[in-house]
């Protein structure tokens, strides 16, 4: 159901190995005989929504390919504190030279899984709003942060600047107003480019819509006001709410009829699950 492109993920552990073990292990190399074997244990020190298992045994087989890992919970699973989410056999040197990438990487994929599941729970039964992700992810690891998004039961934005228009605030002041941006988009885009333009008030509401607008942002706009522009567009486009989405807020938004409510703060500040490893 989650799938991670090889590529992608190979890069991104390689990346991550090379930081921590530039220099060698020189702790685990003093103190560990080469030929020890071992069994650790990932342990959930905290209740949450479980990701990363394939992160997890990819860091151990890029150490080395002879570990072997067990991923005894699926992804998107709700675990409670001390449960065994994964295990790690093999040379105990290998395994505690690859413990701190591993850990660190799936403590916040759990961790973005879990917040996003809390905002997606938040909406109502029956509701069409989507909870989606944006571009608001940590260097490096967009492909993780949005795959956990995923796992969590969140919806990606877009991908990247060139995966669609988006007409930010900026574009807007720069371009002269939102009609004019959004009729240079549609002369310029790719047919098959939908075009989105970010809007701060209604009185910009009918120029978005007259210009032939896909999507309208609703940027920061009150609950009331959402419910206003969803009404107004009468479903000739779709809306999505944005900018300083609580947890207490997502219900009654998701009852105005808007189609997506986009929340930085599922990858820009989630805090970090608490995932250990324990040694048999």
């Amino acid at each position: 159901m989650f799938e991670l492109p090889a590529s992608v993920l190979d890069r991104i552990v390689a990346t991550a190995l090379d930081e921590d073990l530039a220099s060698g292990d020189i702790t685990t190399e003093a103190c560990i005989d080469a030929r020890a074997q071992a069994v650790a244990h990932a342990v959930a020190r905290e209740g949450l929504v479980v990701c990363g298992g394939p992160v997890f045994a990819r860091v151990f087989h890029a150490v080395e390919p002879s570990l072997s890992v067990d991923l005894h919970v699926a992804e998107g699973t709700r675990a409670e504190a001390s449960a065994r989410l994964w295990t790690v056999r093999g040379r105990a040197r290998a395994i505690l030279m690859g413990e701190r990438v591993a850990l660190n990487l799936v403590q916040r994929m759990c961790g973005v899984a879990t917040r996003t599941r809390e905002y997606v729970d938040a909406v109502p039964p029956g509701a069409r709003t989507r909870i989606t992700d944006t571009r608001k992810t940590t260097p490096g690891l967009r492909a993780l942060e949005r795959y956990a998004v995923r796992v969590g039961g969140g919806r990606n934005h877009r991908d990247d600047l060139g995966a669609a228009v988006l007409i930010k605030d900026n574009h807007v002041a720069a371009c002269g107003g939102v009609r004019a941006a959004i009729e240079r988009a549609r002369a310029a885009a790719p047919h098959t480019a939908k075009i989105e333009c970010e809007i701060d008030s209604l009185d910009q509401l009918k120029d978005a819509i007259d210009a032939g607008a896909d999507i309208i942002l609703l940027d920061n706009m009150s609950n009331a006001d959402v419910a206003t522009a969803v009404s107004r567009g009468n479903g000739r486009v779709l809306f999505e709410a944005s900018g300083g989405m609580t947890l207490a807020r997502i219900p009654e938004l998701a009852r105005t009829g808007v189609d997506a409510i986009s929340i930085g703060a599922l990858t820009h500040s989630v805090r970090a699950t608490d995932v250990g490893l324990d040694f048999e």
